[in-house]
C-alpha cells in the first residue's frame, strides 16, 4: 500500500480470503441486498498501481509494447505498475518509468486516478505525466516482454480512437492527457 493512499482507500481485512497471490487476493465478502438478504461476493483486492504518459517533447510519446498472457497478444500501453512496496506514488511512478523504457523523467505531474474495474476489482491506478525524459537502459523484470514505441501524439490519439490501442488505462491517459493539453 502506499504511503500516499486516503484512508478511504485503505484495504479493509473484511471477507474470507479464498487465494493470495504475490500482487493481489481474492476474498468473498458478503453484502445485504436491497430486500434485506445477503449474498456472497467474490473481489479482487489489489495495492493499487500508477501508470504512467511519457512525453519526449510537446509532439511525441513512448508508448510500450508488451505481450500480455491473459489476453494472449501483444498490446499497445503506457508504462505502469502494481504499488508493491512503500513508496511514494511519485517514486512508483519514476520507477515504473525506468523500469520499462528506461527513461528518467524530470518532473512527474499527477493527473488523476481511476479505479481499473470496479465491478470486481479494488484497484486504484494513478496517472502521471513524465516530462525532461533521459534515456537509459530498461530494467525489466524477469519474464516481462516490452518494446518501446515511440509515436507521434496526435497519432497516439488517433490509435486510441480508432481501436489500434485496446488497453483501457492507456486509451484513459491518453485522452485524459490530450484534453489538458488543449487551451481552455
Amino acid at each position: 500500500m502506499s504511503l500516499d493512499q486516503q484512508p478511504e482507500e485503505r484495504e479493509e481485512d473484511d471477507g474470507e480470503e479464498l487465494l493470495k497471490a504475490s500482487r493481489f487476493r481474492v476474498v468473498r465478502v458478503q453484502e445485504v441486498c436491497r430486500d434485506g438478504s445477503h449474498r456472497s461476493r467474490d473481489l479482487i483486492k489489489h495495492p493499487g498501481s500508477v501508470a504512467i504518459v511519457p512525453l519526449l517533447d510537446d509532439h511525441t510519446v513512448c508508448l510500450i509494447n508488451v505481450f500480455r498472457r491473459a489476453v494472449g497478444r501483444t498490446l499497445i500501453e503506457i508504462p505502469a505498475g502494481t504499488l508493491d512496496r512503500i513508496e511514494s506514488l511519485e517514486a512508483a511512478a519514476a520507477r515504473e518509468l525506468i523500469e520499462e523504457t528506461g527513461y528518467r523523467a524530470e518532473s512527474l505531474e499527477a493527473v488523476g486516478s481511476l479505479w481499473m474495474s470496479p465491478g470486481i476489482l479494488r484497484e486504484r491506478m494513478h496517472l502521471f505525466v513524465a516530462r525532461g525524459l533521459t534515456p537509459g537502459p530498461q530494467a525489466l523484470e524477469p519474464g516481462e516482454q516490452i518494446e518501446t514505441r515511440v509515436v507521434g501524439w496526435d497519432e497516439a490519439v488517433a490509435m486510441c480512437l480508432d481501436g489500434r490501442i485496446e488497453d483501457a488505462k492507456t486509451v484513459a491517459a491518453i485522452l485524459l492527457t490530450d484534453q489538458r493539453r488543449k487551451p481552455s
